[in-house]
């Protein structure tokens, strides 16, 4: 019996497909209304942590797949931070906190950022709660700078009187 050969651009379709059709869990929210997120995150008195990242980044890569993503699944860090992503050249619509129209690439262009990836941790009215973390030096510590961004911001927030 011959083998039968499958086209290539079988192959590649069935490759574009998965990566096209991820299932929800595997990618990060892309930030469209940070003045609702905030609401959100305000009443639930946790941060928005951002992921500014960049098309074709394997550093933004590595740290959304191995650290962001199974927190963002994880149930302990759903009580603790709410997390979105901004591609920093996108011209994508954004509602920034102010409620005002801008653009991912404007809104990080506001907050300065230019290495990538960089995480901030925010407020309900888009101050920085924790110092930046900026680029990826491996993932050694990298959760752990994680962890300490995240108390350090909710530690800011629980501290304020509401």
């Amino acid at each position: 019996m011959a083998a039968r050969l499958v086209p290539g651009h079988w192959i590649l379709a069935c490759l574009a497909a998965l990566f096209v059709a991820a299932p929800a869990w595997a990618q990060m929210i892309e930030a469209r209304d940070l003045a609702a997120d905030a609401r959100l995150a305000s009443k639930q008195n946790i941060p928005l942590l951002i992921l500014f990242s960049e098309a074709g980044c394997p550093w933004c890569e590595r740290a959304r797949q191995e650290f962001l993503l199974p927190m963002q699944r994880n149930p302990e860090y759903q009580s603790k931070v709410m997390m979105r992503e901004i591609e920093i050249g996108s011209a994508a619509a954004l509602i920034d906190f102010a409620g005002k129209k801008t653009t991912q690439g404007e809104f990080a262009s506001r907050h300065r950022v230019s290495m990538m990836p960089t995480v901030m941790m925010l407020g309900p009215r888009g101050e920085t709660l924790a110092e930046p973390l900026v680029g990826f030096r491996g993932a050694d510590f990298y959760g752990y700078f994680l962890d300490q961004r995240i108390d350090t911001a909710l530690a800011q927030l629980r501290a304020k009187p509401r």
